[in-house]
C-alpha cells in the first residue's frame, strides 16, 4: 500500500510510530494528485512547495517534541470558500479573481495549530450555489457529476489527492458529493465549527465540516476544528469529543422514516440503505418507525431561507458585475431579489416550528437513518430525473431534497458509503441525531463501518 492510500487514522498511526514521515506522506499524495488531477479537476489552487516545506517542519517538530496530535503532518485541502492567509479564495468564481486572504479562517487556523499540511484549495460550485461542481468530475466515473458544492473536496479525498478535506454544507453540500464519491462527510451541529473567514452562501444554514475516508477520520477532524469562536455570532460551545466513538450499538434507538426519505428514490438506493439499517439492528440497535414532521414544507423552507440570504450577501457585486457570475448562479441570485420580507419571515417561522417538531421526534429515538441522496451520480449535463411515479424533478432538487432537513433544523448529519449501484457508483446512508449529539452519529457510523469490508476504499482510478 502506498502512503496516499492510507486513511487519516492509518497515516497518523504510522507517523506516530515513526514508520512514515510527513514528508513521505505529503510527497506521495502530491504525486497521486499530479497523476489524476487532469482527469478529475478537484483543485483550483495547489501549493506544492509550501506543502513540502510544511511537511519538513512537521517532521522536525515530531522528531524533537513528538506529534501535537493526530493531524500533525497530515496533508489536507480546503474548499475554496475557506480563507488561508496569503492564498486566493476565489469561490471558483470570476467575481473573486485576484482576491487573496489576509488572514486565516478560524478553521484553517485550528488545523494549522494541529500541524496539518495544507496542499491547496478545492473547487466549489460557484459560491457554493449548486449541487454539481461542474469544474470537477466524479472520481468513480468521469462522465458523471461530482456533486456539490464541495465537489472538489470529495473528489480529492476519493481519488487520493488529499488525506482529508474541509467543505461547507448549506443544503447538502458536504453530504451530496461525499455520497456520490464514496467517502464520509460530516455536517456538524449548527455553530459547532466556526465559520469565521468562510465565504457565506446562506448565513443561517451554512455549516463547515470534514470529508474523509472513514468515520474515525471525521471524528479526528471534528475534534480539532470544533469549539466556540467569538468572531462568529452563531458559534456555540458544544460538547467536545474527548473520546472517540466506538463500542457497540446496544441500547441505541434508530429511527426508520415512514415518509419523505424513501419517497422517490431508486430501487438500488433503497435496497442498499435498508440493508445497512438492518445491519445496524444486527449490531444491537433497536429500529423504530418514525414519521418525519412537516415533510411537505421542507423544500419551501429551505429555498425560502437560502435564496434571499444568498442574494443579500451578493447584493453589491451582483449589481456591479452581474456578467461575471455563471448563468445558473446569477439566475438564483436575481430570483432572491423578488422574495418579499413577508415570505422570508414565514420561512423563519416555519423553520422554528420544524426544529421543535424534530426535537419531539428525537425524544423517541437516538439516531435517524435514511438515504443521503435519492440516486447515484447523474450524467454531466443531465438536468432532470424522471421517477417511477411519473414525476420529473431537477437533478439539483433531487440531491438537496433529503439533505435539507438537517440544515433547516441544525442537527448533525453524517453520510457514509453503504453500497454501489449496477454501474459501480457509490450509495450513501446518512445518520442524524439531536443537536450536539455529533458523537452519537459518529458512534453509529463507526460501528457500522467496522462491521463491513472496504471502509476507506479509494475510487478505482488508474495511475
Amino acid at each position: 500500500m502506498q502512503p496516499f492510500e492510507l486513511s487519516l487514522t492509518e497515516a497518523s498511526r504510522a507517523v506516530r510510530a515513526r514508520e512514515l514521515s510527513p514528508v513521505e506522506l505529503t510527497e506521495s499524495v502530491l504525486a497521486r494528485m499530479a497523476a489524476v488531477e487532469g482527469r478529475v479537476g478537484a483543485y483550483v489552487t495547489v501549493v506544492a512547495d509550501a506543502a513540502q516545506a510544511a511537511a519538513v517542519r512537521a517532521e522536525r517538530e515530531i522528531a524533537v517534541s513528538g506529534p501535537r496530535g493526530p493531524l500533525h503532518g497530515i496533508p489536507m485541502a480546503l474548499k475554496d470558500l475557506i480563507d488561508a492567509e496569503g492564498m486566493p479564495t476565489t469561490a471558483s468564481s470570476r467575481v473573486r479573481a485576484g482576491h487573496v486572504a489576509e488572514r486565516d479562517s478560524r478553521v484553517a487556523e485550528r488545523l494549522g495549530a494541529a500541524g496539518a499540511v495544507l496542499l491547496g484549495k478545492t473547487h466549489t460550485h460557484e459560491f457554493a450555489y449548486g449541487l454539481t461542481t461542474p469544474q470537477t468530475h466524479n472520481a468513480w466515473d468521469h462522465s458523471r457529476v461530482a456533486g456539490g458544492s464541495s465537489g472538489g473536496s470529495a473528489v480529492a479525498v476519493a481519488a487520493g489527492g488529499a488525506t482529508f478535506a474541509m467543505g461547507t454544507d448549506t443544503g447538502g453540500s458536504i453530504r451530496v458529493p461525499a455520497a456520490l464519491n464514496g467517502v464520509v462527510g460530516l455536517k456538524p451541529t449548527y455553530g459547532l465549527v466556526p465559520r469565521t473567514g468562510v465565504t457565506s452562501l446562506s448565513w443561517s444554514l451554512d455549516h463547515v465540516g470534514p470529508l474523509t475516508r472513514t468515520v474515525q477520520d471525521a471524528a479526528l477532524v471534528l475534534s480539532a476544528t470544533a469549539g466556540h469562536d467569538p468572531r462568529d455570532p452563531a458559534s456555540v460551545s458544544g460538547p467536545t469529543l474527548d473520546r472517540f466513538p466506538g463500542g457497540d450499538l446496544r441500547g441505541l434507538k434508530v429511527g426508520v422514516p415512514r415518509n419523505h426519505y424513501f419517497d422517490r428514490v431508486t430501487p438500488e438506493v433503497e435496497e442498499s440503505v435498508r440493508g445497512a439499517i438492518e445491519r445496524l439492528a444486527e449490531l444491537g440497535a433497536e429500529l423504530v418507525d418514525v414519521e418525519i414532521p412537516m415533510a411537505h414544507y421542507i423544500r419551501a423552507v429551505q429555498w425560502g431561507l437560502m435564496v434571499p440570504e444568498a442574494t443579500a450577501y451578493h447584493e453589491r457585486s451582483l449589481r456591479a458585475t452581474p456578467d461575471l457570475y455563471a448563468a445558473d448562479v446569477r439566475i438564483l441570485l436575481e430570483a432572491g431579489e423578488l422574495t418579499s420580507a413577508g415570505d422570508y419571515l414565514r420561512a423563519q417561522r416555519a423553520r422554528t416550528m420544524m426544529r421543535d417538531a424534530w426535537a419531539r421526534m428525537f425524544d423517541g429515538i437516538d439516531v435517524l437513518a435514511a438515504p443521503t441522496v435519492p440516486m447515484t451520480a447523474a450524467e454531466a449535463g443531465q438536468e432532470a430525473v424522471e421517477w417511477a411515479d411519473g414525476t420529473t424533478e431537477a437533478v439539483s432538487d433531487s440531491y438537496v431534497r433529503l439533505c435539507a432537513p438537517a440544515n433547516i433544523t441544525g442537527v448533525p448529519a453524517l453520510t457514509l458509503p453503504v453500497g454501489h449501484d449496477h454501474a459501480g457508483l457509490p450509495i450513501g446512508m446518512q445518520l442524524m441525531a439531536r443537536p450536539f449529539h455529533d458523537a452519537t452519529v459518529l458512534r453509529a457510523g463507526r460501528v457500522y463501518e467496522e462491521s463491513v469490508a472496504g471502509a476507506g476504499r479509494l475510487a478505482p482510478l488508474a495511475g
